[in-house]
């Protein structure tokens, strides 16, 4: 358990500065924060296709809605502001980690599946809240990028409250 915990975090603090010297741009942090809601997508759908829990499908509900709701938000405001998200070493390894998330989880059935999932959430919701934090708001130059940053904060700390919950009923 210690080790899924350990790669969650470790596949998003790439995301906390130390890939970008002087801050992601804006084009970067655009892409880096799609990318990490498809990547929670990807996961919820997962789950749903996995779990028979009904505390674990209906989170894994709430994370499609909310990610794939705020990633809309996004590109429409990227396409507003004729912005292309940029790729980067940042959203490649975060993607790169979570392939390697779903096939570990795919390997998973019942109980053990929803442990290691809802415990993949807290870590990365944590992982990602710290980040939006300490790094892409931050280093977000366009008001309207950090405001919807800082709304996708509010969302997902709500996610790791709700991930924390599920996690301590499935004890």
């Amino acid at each position: 358990m210690f080790v899924r915990l350990s790669a969650a975090i470790a596949a998003v603090s790439l995301i906390s500065g130390a890939a970008f010297a002087a801050g992601p741009t804006d084009p970067q942090i655009a892409h880096i924060a799609y990318t990490a809601g498809t990547i929670d997508i990807a996961a919820a759908k997962q789950a749903l296709s996995k779990t028979s829990n009904k505390e674990v499908k209906a989170f894994a509900q709430d994370m499609v809605r909310d990610h794939e709701a705020v990633n809309k938000k996004a590109l429409d405001l990227v396409k507003k502001l004729k912005v292309t998200p940029e790729d980067n070493d940042t959203s490649k390894t975060l993607q790169k980690n979570a392939s390697a998330k779903l096939e570990e989880l795919s390997k998973l059935k019942g109980a053990e599946f929803d442990k290691a999932y809802i415990a993949n959430e807290v870590a990365y919701h944590k992982a990602v809240d710290n980040a939006l934090e300490t790094t892409l708001i931050p280093s977000a130059s366009n008001a309207e990028l950090k405001s919807l940053l800082e709304t996708g904060l509010k969302i997902f700390q709500g996610h790791e409250q709700h991930a924390e919950q599920v996690a301590s009923e499935l004890k």
